[in-house]
């Protein structure tokens, strides 16, 4: 982490600064009068003529900032933990770890160290010979520093720990035309996603076993994010799968283009709209009349605002997440959320 600390360090200064004048107001900041900040040609530009440019990268410097303290923090909760336990086993905490990790992780095999070697043989560029057994101590390491954290995760849970820091939320709407599961639910996933994105991609796959997994208790909404310069087809996929939307096929057409990644060609995206049952020509009139791109705009105009600069980029219950994460990280917020419903419930 200490390399992501020195590198955001600036930014959180600035973060503090202007964090303060848009998202921390008190009410008796709220009349304070909007402060002069230049001077062009005659012309003032005021404070509140300033916000609406830098709204988004604020919100993900305060994401940020939320990364860099729940990170710091939860090293802290793992040194208290260690220190306890060491405590009331009347040893030196290293002790602690050598005794109940480090002694119990096994040193890597001859057949262990050759079959990671031949995984990554390419990459090594060296003959096995000359790298074994470095390779074999980087394995031990790294085994080492899973148990470690393994280890640490089950003192937190049997310990008394609670969190108060949260991370910042936002508003986030969704296309009803591209929501799927109830509105009611206790967790809304709200995603900003391009169909040519290799991650979006991989994410497609990941949201399916969430819902699966969850059931009811969350629901999806599908907003467009393409990125003209890396993915120049994506854009008309957005605006193919919104008429599809307009038939009742959102899903269908979304899970077509997913699951056929890469084929975004208008054959393919007409063929994609037979498979789903939508008339040719009523797909077609849609299409080519760039029916929704001043909608689909809309979607990265709106996620801009809330700090979306990449693909994908989930809103859980309005609290960014980015990049195609495995769902053990979605499910911690997940159930962090529902733990939080929980315990607010007027039944508890």
């Amino acid at each position: 982490m200490r390399p992501l600390l020195v590198k955001l360090a600036l930014p959180i200064v600035v973060l503090a600064a202007l964090t303060a004048v848009y998202f921390s107001r008190t009410a008796a900041d709220s009349q304070t009068p909007n402060p002069a900040l230049a001077i062009v040609a005659g012309q003032t530009i005021y404070e509140n003529e300033l916000l609406p440019l830098i709204e988004g990268d604020l919100r993900r410097l305060r994401s940020e900032e939320y990364d860099i303290k729940i990170h710091a923090l939860d090293k802290m909760i793992g040194e208290k933990l260690l220190e306890a336990e060491a405590k009331k086993r009347n040893i030196p905490k290293e002790k602690l770890l050598e005794q109940e990790v480090d002694a119990k992780v096994p040193v890597p095999s001859d057949p262990e160290v050759e079959a990671i070697y031949e995984s990554q043989r390419v990459r090594i560029g060296r003959p096995l010979a000359d790298i074994k057994e470095q390779l074999r101590r980087a394995i031990l390491d790294a085994r080492k520093e899973q148990a470690r954290d393994d280890y640490l995760d089950r003192l937190r849970a049997a310990a008394e720990v609670s969190v108060f820091l949260r991370p910042p939320k936002v508003d986030v709407t969704y296309d009803p035309a591209r929501f799927r599961g109830s509105a009611a639910a206790p967790v809304v996933i709200v995603e900003f996603s391009d169909f040519q994105c290799p991650f979006c991609r991989r994410a497609y796959g990941t949201i399916q076993s969430l819902l699966n997994k969850y059931g009811s208790k969350i629901a999806h909404g599908y907003r467009d994010f393409p990125l003209d310069e890396l993915h120049p087809q994506a854009r008309k996929a957005a605006e193919a799968a919104r008429c599809a939307a307009e038939q009742g096929k959102f899903w269908q057409y979304y899970q077509l283009l997913f699951e056929n990644f890469g084929r975004l060609d208008r054959d393919t995206l007409l063929a994609h709209a037979r498979t789903v049952g939508i008339a040719p020509d009523v797909f077609t009139t849609c299409l080519d009349s760039g029916k929704y791109a001043a909608a689909v705009e809309k979607d990265v105009q709106e996620g801009q605002r809330l700090g979306v600069n990449s693909t994908p980029v989930f809103f859980i219950n309005g609290i960014m997440f980015s990049g195609a994460q495995p769902a053990s990280d979605f499910e911690k917020i997940i159930n962090a959320e529902l733990a939080d419903i929980d315990r607010k419930s007027p039944a508890r």
